[in-house]
């Protein structure tokens, strides 16, 4: 199972490839990180849509944000699940991302062992 990450913080690749050491080892996850909104979309055109089956994507990041990333996913790519994460847990970020069709909602700090559960669930 490909997961993409999608956050503007470069240090986020090694805290994933820590929690999830296991399950990569395993051979059960495979991550590929963008570090921004418009590279995410650039490898999802390049590599279509079937090389990732779930997108985990911060909502603040500079350039385009992961509201505008999870609206033109959602329109082009339909099949894929999008789980959004942000540090700031407001009522109008929840509301916009589940109008635009988000999969899930996970706030910071990320509670590992249930997003594993939730992933592993897919």
């Amino acid at each position: 199972m490909k997961i993409m990450v999608v956050d503007d913080e470069e240090d986020v690749q090694l805290l994933f490839r820590q929690r999830f050491r296991r399950e990569i080892k395993q051979g059960k996850i495979e991550f590929h990180f963008a570090f921004s909104a418009s590279e995410a979309l650039e490898y999802l055109q390049s590599q279509g849509s079937e090389c990732v089956v779930l997108i985990l994507s911060d909502i603040n990041m500079p350039g385009m944000n992961g509201l505008e990333l999870l609206k033109i996913i959602k329109e082009t790519f339909s099949n894929l699940k999008v789980f959004m994460i942000t540090a700031y847990g407001d009522e109008e970020n929840f509301r916009i991302a589940m109008e635009y069709g988000a999969d899930d909602y996970i706030n910071k700090p990320v509670e590992f062992e249930k997003l594993k559960e939730k992933i592993l669930g897919l």
